[in-house]
């Protein structure tokens, strides 16, 4: 060891304490001396710093007792202590050269030092008196100042003695005899030259200083202690937490690297290393021989902070302390040196301390982007995941045509071009660990078994399905091959999709029903707005959300019944009987055949669309692949744009024998039959002829083959033939329409409505029901005549139209439903007038009278009352075709049955012996009287029900209340 002149010891034992200090470890010496060491040793400056000469900074070559030739100039970096500072030249392409200067005949005290650990014999040394004040003094007056100064002395190690001049001559301020005079350093009396007027001004400086009792020649102690956190609080985290994120004042004693900063926390005077929330620069890597490499720009990284705030006052916001790393941002009146470490390409964000960044991590991504876009620095070889890609490309505008998954989907561009598009940045839901390999029998369905799967898709689905999105390419995930635990994926590209300016998968994520990837450091693939992922990933944590839920994940319990001939066949009457029912279009097989979600019957079905036959897709057969007929494409793109992964509506009127099911489908009110047709994409089929679409789907079809457009291309019209008409006598029409049977009288008299129209009375009952909601009328004002019609409260509460039978008094008003056929005895108070836009010129009353065809009901009451019970439990609020087949005295006489093949409920009845044939004399309905015939003879010889007793018609048939 040994002493310089100007009172500052200096370790040359060994580099090791330096470097502990650097790591936060303990080292041996104060830290005014480790800075002195670090600066005044050449090889650790050449390994630092860029080897540039620079004449206005170097020493003379010389070893002299006199003063050396010439004034010099640098900026002041830093003061080691009060009599010993380093200076800099301008940097040149690179960190410049330094060089260390002591102040020639005087002497301050000397800082504390740490013992080295090396070194058990050794203890701490706190600091002199008046040291700390003199460094602070100097610090003051010269960081970042440019200065000039002469070189008087350099010993045979290179240290160099000085003189130290505030400005670019001497005329400026005198260093040392600034500190002498203010009493921060006394004069080196011994070897002082009586010809020398420098040194006998600093004497008398020193004795004026004296006689006015400032400085270390005051009566105060002028003791100073530093803490260094690391051995004096026990847990940093709480102390971090305590300072609530406020700022607080400090000095840069030491920057590290770019990013790593020793900080002095005033005005307790905590020694602290601090990390830049946010951010990592270039850093210096220590080999095993304990050698430091830096990294590309670290060196440039580490000069640029330094410069800026190295023993600068500052103020710092301790953000965070995860693992004793303790993060924050540090801000000077200048500006913000953490982003401007990222604009100036000297760092790059990174995610994980991202999240504490009090300032907003938008910023920093800005900077960094300015940064990459301007290939500076660590970016000069930096390519954007989209550079390829055009303007064009990169940001467009499509249509959502299918949710493939709960991170995917398929969307159309406006060149009708089809693209998978994927959420950058986040990852479905999926099953891990032990999870993968239960129920390996099971036939497995993700989007059922996988938890929060199904909710993830319904979530997209309900928000995008045929709805315009703004979509932003962020980059393009390369094609990878299988692997040993993963499968191949192909070219994947990933975008962020937004609607009506919300960030879709950030929705996605904050509901807990996606998670967001973690990446490399260096992995720029990601979503432009990865940071709000995360924060909405954040939120759905601390929420307990979704995946992030304590609580037991939904199951969904979903029969697939598709080609289930059994489970179909049990199906189908319930579907039948329900009329239209509610249906999510899952898959598209064809453009006919199509796999639905049924969401209250929790099912999955094959459904074919009725009345129609549409051109054949290619598919595999026993007999080898089957060639897909022309247009067939055509026809399930035109289907699948309608209406995959849509809300429709359907009814079921039947099923084939693979289990099936065959009926009407309608979206938006339209009848996709009719669509498909209408578009020249299919054919009209026989089997429509008894449905009620009949014929709208003729009138489309023959306007597609007049004008030979697509499956008509090739039509050619057939020859009419000459037909002689021949007087025929009338003949019976079955023309049988879809109704609704809504109620049964005594009399067997039953109202039905039309299937067709039913949509049309659902959808004005809701709108009129709506508009008694915010207009509700005044109970009592309506005053109740006989053939009026108004609305009625029924016993649900809910409003419903009415006509007025009868009043008997303002407490029973006989009223009739004119929609649903039922009647009720209610007071005046539950009427009201019916607005006018519901009135019957809207829409007629959908509650039409029937009666059975062909029969005679017996006049036994209890007789009727077996009929009414059996006819009830037939047909009442069930689905069935009807047909007129005679008009009567008040209502048409019908036949009502409940599909093509099975008997109508008349003759049912007349089998079952409950009812008499009604002979009907009209020629052209013998056919149907002769049957009824027959039926009734089989019932009276097997003596069922009224037949019982053998044939009741005779002359003495009134005693039993029998009437022919």
């Amino acid at each position: 060891m040994s002493r310089c002149a100007s009172g500052i010891t200096c370790v040359l034992t060994n580099l090791q304490p330096f470097l502990s200090w650097l790591s936060g470890r303990p080292a041996t010496g104060s830290v005014s001396h480790i800075f002195f060491f670090f600066f005044s040793e050449p090889s650790l400056f050449r390994r630092h710093s860029n080897p540039v000469n620079m004449a206005s900074v170097s020493a003379p070559s010389q070893t002299s007792s006199a003063a050396s030739a010439g004034l010099q100039r640098g900026i002041v970096k830093m003061v080691l202590s009060g009599c010993a500072i380093i200076v800099r030249g301008q940097p040149r392409g690179g960190p410049p050269p330094e060089r260390q200067i002591n102040l020639s005949n005087i002497r301050a005290g000397a800082m504390a030092r740490r013992a080295a650990q090396s070194q058990p014999d050794t203890k701490d040394t706190p600091d002199e008196p008046w040291a700390f004040q003199a460094r602070e003094f100097l610090r003051k007056k010269l960081i970042g100042k440019e200065v000039c100064f002469t070189v008087e002395i350099k010993t045979a190690q290179g240290r160099e003695y000085g003189m130290v001049y505030l400005g670019k001559d001497m005329s400026g301020e005198n260093i040392a005899e600034s500190l002498v005079n203010e009493g921060f350093a006394m004069v080196r009396r011994e070897g002082i030259r009586g010809n020398n007027p420098d040194q006998v001004r600093l004497c008398d400086m020193e004795d004026q200083a004296k006689s006015s009792k400032k400085g270390m020649w005051s009566e105060g102690g002028g003791a100073h202690t530093i803490r260094d956190m690391k051995y004096t609080i026990e847990n940093p985290r709480n102390f971090v937490d305590s300072l609530h994120q406020k700022p607080i004042n400090a000095i840069i004693e030491h920057v590290r690297d770019g990013s790593v900063v020793r900080a002095l926390l005033l005005p307790d005077y905590y020694l602290v290393t601090v990390m830049l929330s946010g951010v990592k620069c270039p850093t210096f890597k220590r080999e095993a021989e304990g050698t430091e490499t830096p990294e590309p720009f670290a060196a440039e990284a580490k000069f640029f902070t330094e410069s800026r705030l190295l023993q600068r006052d500052v103020q710092i916001i301790l953000e965070s302390c995860p693992n004793q790393i303790i993060l924050g941002t540090i801000l000077h009146p200048n500006g913000n040196i953490t982003e401007l470490l990222l604009k100036e390409g000297f760092a790059r964000c990174v995610d994980w301390s991202m999240a504490v960044y009090t300032q907003g991590a938008e910023k920093l991504r800005a900077a960094e982007r300015s940064a990459k876009e301007r290939k500076v620095r660590i970016w000069k070889d930096y390519v954007a995941p989209t550079a390829n890609l055009d303007q064009k490309d990169r940001q467009f505008v499509a249509k959502v045509m299918q949710v493939v998954n709960a991170d995917a989907m398929v969307v159309k561009l406006n060149s009708g071009q089809h693209k998978t598009i994927h959420l950058s940045s986040i990852r479905p839901p999926r099953i891990e660990g032990e999870e993968k390999n239960k129920d390996k029998d099971k036939r497995f369905r993700p989007l059922y078994d996988i938890p929060y799967m199904f909710e993830a898709r319904e979530f997209l689905r309900k928000k995008l399905i045929g709805k315009k999105v703004n979509v932003t390419v962020d980059y393009i995930r390369a094609a990878s091959g299988p692997g040993e635990s993963t499968p191949a994926f192909s070219e994947r590209t990933c975008a962020t999709i937004t609607i009506g300016g919300i960030n879709i998968a950030e929705a996605l994520v904050s509901k807990g029903l996606a998670t967001v990837i973690r990446y490399r450091q260096d992995d720029d693939q990601r979503s432009s707005h990865y940071d709000e992922l995360l924060a909405a990933e954040a939120r759905a944590i601390k929420n307990g959300k979704g995946l992030h839920s304590k609580k037991e994940f939904p199951i969904h319990r979903v029969a697939d019944i598709s080609g289930e001939t059994q489970k179909a066949k049990q199906f189908l009457p319930f579907l039948q009987r329900a009329g239209r029912s509610e249906a999510i279009v899952e898959y598209i097989f064809s453009g006919s055949r199509l796999k639905l979600y049924m969401p209250k019957e929790t099912c999955l079905i094959t459904f074919l669309l009725a009345g129609i036959e549409c051109p054949r897709s290619s598919r595999n057969t026993p007999g080898g692949m089957q060639v897909a007929e022309p247009f067939s494409d055509e026809a399930m793109l035109f289907t699948k744009e309608l209406v995959l992964q849509r809300e429709v509506e359907v009814e079921v009127e039947s099923m084939d024998k693979a289990g099936n099911f065959i009926g009407w489908l309608h979206i938006e009110g339209v009848n996709l039959s009719v669509a498909l047709v209408e578009n020249a994409l299919s054919k009209v089929h026989f089997t429509a002829e008894r449905s009620s679409y009949y014929k709208t789907l003729v009138s489309a079809e023959e306007g597609c083959r007049q004008r030979k457009e697509k499956v008509w291309a090739n039509y050619e019209e057939k020859p009419k033939e000459e037909v002689v008409h021949v007087t025929e006598e009338k003949e019976r029409v079955a023309r049988y329409k879809p109704v609704f049977v809504t109620e049964i009288a005594d009399t067997l008299h039953f109202y039905a409505q039309d299937v067709e129209t039913g949509a049309q009375l659902e959808s004005l009952m809701e709108t009129m029901r709506a508009e008694i909601a915010t207009q509700p009328p005044v109970e009592g004002s309506y005053a109740p005549r006989r053939g009026d019609y108004c609305i009625a409260k029924f016993a649900d509460d809910e409003w419903y139209r009415a006509r007025v039978e009868k009043v008997e008094s303002p407490t029973k008003v006989h009223v009739f439903y004119i929609d649903y056929g039922n009647r009720e005895i209610v007071p005046s108070t539950r009427l009201a007038a019916i607005p006018p836009a519901f009135s019957t010129r809207t829409l007629p009353a959908q509650a039409t009278e029937y009666t059975l065809a062909y029969i005679q009901v017996p006049q036994d009451e209890d007789a009727r009352a077996d009929v009414v019970d059996c006819v009830v439990r037939d047909i009442h609020n069930n689905q069935c075709q009807l047909n007129v087949e005679y008009s009567g005295a008040t209502c048409p006489h019908v036949i009502i049955r409940f599909g093509e093949d099975s008997d109508d409920v008349g003759l049912s009845l007349v089998k079952e012996g409950l009812v008499m044939v009604d002979a009907r004399k009209e020629k052209h309905l013998q056919k149907m009287v002769t049957e009824y015939l027959y039926s009734q003879e089989s019932a009276k010889s097997a003596r069922l029900n009224i037949w019982r007793y053998g044939d009741f018609r005779a002359d003495d048939a009134d005693e039993f209340g029998y009437k022919r």
